[in-house]
């Protein structure tokens, strides 16, 4: 059976989706999500209302509006960190702090999915969950999990480095 790669990234904004605060993330979004459905290997993503300008905001969890989830499916481990570290993406997740608080706890899962798999956000949440009680398995990881993740690697080494 072919599987594919689902992620989820959940976090807080500092602000709600209307302040000027996250603004610039806001703006971005529309074009960062349209890159990422226009990138090879790119399977699917949770979608919210479309409205131009709120992304995947719209996904938020319990009754938190500025609690927001983004979650893809890749085919492949390449090409998602393809698209994480090789496109703009890569500047918009490293000025994360400017837009989203800082959790305390893990907010970032990967796990494989049977190809034509669409996960539901309660499903990403249970496999959150899981690396968060357990660490990294088969059934919930993270990057350093998966030892094809050649750019993930190369970029911890360069910040050790620098």
């Amino acid at each position: 059976m072919q599987m594919h790669l689902a992620e989820l990234n959940i976090g807080r904004l500092v602000a709600p989706t209307d302040d000027p605060r996250v603004a610039e993330f806001m703006d971005a979004l529309d074009r960062i999500n349209g890159l990422g459905k226009r990138m090879p290997g790119f399977v699917w993503m949770m979608e919210g209302s479309g409205e131009p300008g709120t992304g995947n905001t719209e996904n938020n969890i319990g009754d938190d509006p500025q609690f927001v989830a983004n979650m893809t499916v890749w085919e492949n481990v390449v090409s998602l960190e393809r698209f994480v570290w090789g496109t703009v993406h890569r500047q918009f997740y490293e000025r994360r702090k400017e837009w989203f608080e800082v959790l305390g706890d893990m907010h970032f899962v990967m796990w494989w999915v049977p190809a034509g798999h669409r996960p539901t956000l309660e499903e990403g949440l249970a496999k959150l969950d899981l690396l968060r009680r357990e660490g990294d398995s088969d059934a919930a990881f993270g990057w350093s999990y998966l030892t094809e993740a050649r750019m993930w690697r190369d970029r911890r080494c360069d910040a050790e480095a620098g």
